[in-house]
């Protein structure tokens, strides 16, 4: 049986995996809702956004007692830490994936990219998605060998930023400055949302393996 800190650790961890899961359906949707110009989606994306903001506030409230009442070392201090750490950076991804939500609402009905686009946005999309499932695990497990797939999810939403950001500058463009905005805004949405996922990883190997002589 676990004693009263293990237990509350544990009720971090869970609540670190469901944010995860959470942020998961709000990236996934907003990306639905950008490439098919859906505004029920968006709304949807942007209404669920209350329950990562309590679950990141539970992690704050469920931390603070561990460090008063039981006055963790070592691991399960790294662990409290590095825990509200995590908490934000993934309510910040799903704000992410409200921005682009927001960016569907704003154009309706009209496409918030052109339809050159779409392949690309539906790539960013997906290696969005698929980093978002990886640090899931990564929490679920506190294995930080399982991070390595986070990193080139995260290059492959780099690349597409840069590809997104020429193309807006190429003299080739036709849609006009709104339009190279609005692409440049949602592309920059994407790569921050690979960024955090990023440093949710590092935070774990921190977790696992403490502080490196870099640090």
């Amino acid at each position: 049986m676990l004693n009263d800190n293990a237990r509350r650790l544990q009720e971090v961890n869970d609540t670190l995996v469901k944010m995860s899961e959470l942020v998961g359906t709000a990236i996934s949707l907003a990306t639905q809702a950008l490439l098919n110009d859906d505004l029920s989606l968006a709304e949807q994306v942007m209404s669920g956004d209350d329950e990562l903001n309590g679950l990141n506030a539970d992690v704050e409230g469920l931390c603070f007692k561990i460090s008063t009442l039981q006055a963790p070392m070592a691991r399960d201090l790294r662990m409290v830490i590095g825990a509200i750490r995590m908490a934000s950076s993934l309510e910040r991804m799903g704000d992410l994936a409200v921005h682009i939500a927001k960016q569907v609402r704003l154009r309706y009905p009209n496409p918030s990219v052109p339809k050159e686009l779409i392949v690309t946005f539906a790539e960013m999309g997906e290696a969005a998605s698929n980093i978002v499932e990886e640090i899931g695990q990564v929490i679920a497990t506190g294995d930080p060998a399982l991070a390595s797939k986070i990193a080139e999810y995260d290059d492959v939403l780099d690349r597409l930023h840069r590809e997104l950001f020429i193309a807006v500058l190429a003299p080739t463009w036709a849609h006009g400055v709104e339009a190279a905005i609005d692409v440049t805004l949602l592309s920059r949405y994407f790569e921050r949302f690979g960024d955090h996922a990023v440093t949710v990883a590092k935070r774990i190997t921190h977790i696992a393996v403490g502080p490196t002589f870099s640090e």
